[in-house]
């Protein structure tokens, strides 16, 4: 915990010092995809067509592999995939180009200010950085399908296992259920803070693809649970900000079935400050590379990985 927050702190202190720069690349690069996210869910109702065939897939799916089709857990779960297939579906234009470019443009800005150069980079010093960048999200996206392959793969082996044993009580299957729930959001948020890393070590080690997931994994062994805490208010802060859009903006035109003028400005600064939290998500991000790669300097200078006092002999042994 104690790691965490000063993860946390360098990360508000970093992104203060380079405010000018940051909000700038927030409102410009950051802003259209914020749009497209706060969106997509907006846009769900009034595209009942294309969700209602996305959802009737996986209903197909979840019912060929013999999941209980009475599982509160497996509805819960289909609509939430479907939501999530097509906000990314959605997104997708705007965070392949626009939001790659702001990490990439934030990245640089690091980079530079190490030769006290702390304003926007041109396109041309971080654009080739853009190109890696988009191969690991690339790449990303397949991990993250793969990780959400394996999980169904396993729930799968468990409710026909139960079946085939003769013990699919309903109290069996709720125990199940929410047995899946908490292990398909425990792999959905490793897997995440994993392509997040993924991205700034592609980025910093001048890697790509399934190197820089690699890296990230190896990085993160020993500190998921300081992973997992950093990753949390960033995370925490857009859903509030998603939420509070969907609540003053989108309830307010489904009302009036209009945008006045105070709406539009409500729903302007919304976006802004869900762009300005994805910059300190991004800020963090690379705050915790940086902690992992002086952890592991700091490991390899003294030559041991289990640090200890010296005994008094050893100490006057040494002074010898």
């Amino acid at each position: 915990m104690a790691m965490a927050t000063k993860i946390v702190r360098s990360s508000i202190n970093a992104f203060f010092k380079n405010y000018h720069s940051f909000t700038s690349i927030a409102g410009f690069l950051i802003f259209p995809s914020s749009a497209m996210v706060l969106l997509s869910e907006a846009l769900i109702p009034s595209s009942p067509s294309f969700f209602r065939i996305i959802s009737a897939r996986l209903r197909l799916m979840f019912e060929a592999a013999g999941f209980p089709e009475y599982s509160n857990f497996f509805a819960f779960l289909n609509l939430k995939l479907s939501q999530t297939i097509f906000s990314f579906i959605f997104t997708l234009p705007s965070t392949l180009t626009f939001l790659l470019l702001a990490k990439a443009s934030i990245i640089t800005i690091f980079r530079r200010s190490q030769r006290s150069q702390q304003v926007v980079p041109p396109s041309s010093k971080f654009l080739p950085l853009y190109f890696s960048l988009l191969m690991t999200h690339l790449f990303n996206s397949f991990v993250i399908l793969s990780s959400n392959a394996a999980v169904f793969t396993l729930l799968f082996l468990l409710f026909n296992a139960v079946d085939v044993l003769g013990i699919s009580s309903s109290t069996v299957v709720l125990f199940l259920s929410v047995a899946g729930v908490v292990l398909y959001s425990v792999v959905l948020a490793v897997t995440m803070v994993i392509c997040n890393l993924a991205i700034i070590v592609s980025a910093m080690e001048d890697c790509i693809g399934y190197v820089a997931v690699l890296k990230a994994c190896v990085l993160i062994n020993g500190r998921l649970a300081t992973a997992l805490t950093v990753a949390l208010p960033t995370n925490f802060m857009m859903a509030a900000a998603e939420a509070l859009f969907q609540f003053r903006v989108m309830n307010q035109y489904k009302f009036s079935n209009k945008f006045n003028p105070l709406v539009i400005w409500e729903a302007f600064s919304i976006t802004y400050t869900h762009s300005l939290f994805v910059v300190l998500e991004i800020i963090v991000s690379y705050m915790f590379l940086k902690s992992c790669k002086s952890g592991q300097c700091s490991t390899r200078d003294c030559g041991f990985h289990d640090r200890r006092e010296l005994e008094p002999e050893e100490k006057s042994a040494a002074q010898v």
